[in-house]
């Protein structure tokens, strides 16, 4: 959608309930796609779904636009894997996986010259650019696309409700790199009372 996704966000949610034949007092845990991806997208489905746990009194379980990624190649797979998601400008995100769960933070690289921090022995590299990176970094490429979002957002959030992951954390905005904006830099009005 260009536009009204806060407005259609929940009237969506219901949708899919009930054509599930489910309610909101049905659901056990929200997972949530939490980004790198859309900024307004991103906000506006995480606090939904923030909201919506909060309100049900259950757990909202974030999912990374990494681990989608990987999913295909089944969640606790891979000793060194390293996930590649498109970003802005010709750059890309990378990060670092060991069985499923990320050993450092996402960083923005240029796929053309990754850095050499990145090599692993039998290191696999999946995501976008795969090929690319791989080639540079000596490992095997494994290109995929993320063609059931929902489906894998589900999988992988009830492996982390059943391994405990990422339970007690409220869901977050996964931003990788600095915004482009940034804030004012004048003093703010004194407010009187």
């Amino acid at each position: 959608m260009a536009k009204g996704q806060a407005e259609r966000i929940l009237v969506l949610c219901e949708e899919v309930l009930a054509a599930s034949k489910l309610t909101y007092q049905d659901l056990t845990a929200i997972a949530v796609g939490v980004g790198p991806g859309n900024f307004t997208g991103i906000r506006i489905s995480v606090s939904a779904a923030r909201g919506l746990a909060l309100g049900l009194g259950i757990p909202a379980i974030p999912v990374s636009t990494f681990e989608m990624l990987r999913d295909p190649y089944g969640v606790e797979t891979g000793a060194n894997e390293l996930v590649i998601v498109q970003a802005p400008r010709g750059a890309a995100y990378a990060q670092p996986f060991r069985y499923g769960r990320p050993t450092a933070a996402p960083e923005i690289i240029d796929p053309a010259a990754p850095p050499e921090h990145l090599r692993r022995v039998n290191l696999q590299v999946t995501g976008h650019h795969a090929d690319e990176v791989a080639l540079h970094l000596g490992a095997t490429a494994s290109p995929t696309e993320i063609d059931d979002p929902a489906g894998r957002i589900a999988r992988i959030a009830q492996w982390k409700a059943a391994k405990n992951f990422d339970m007690a954390e409220r869901p977050a905005p996964l931003y990788v790199r600095v915004p482009d904006a940034a804030p004012a830099r004048d003093k703010p009005p004194s407010i009187l009372s």
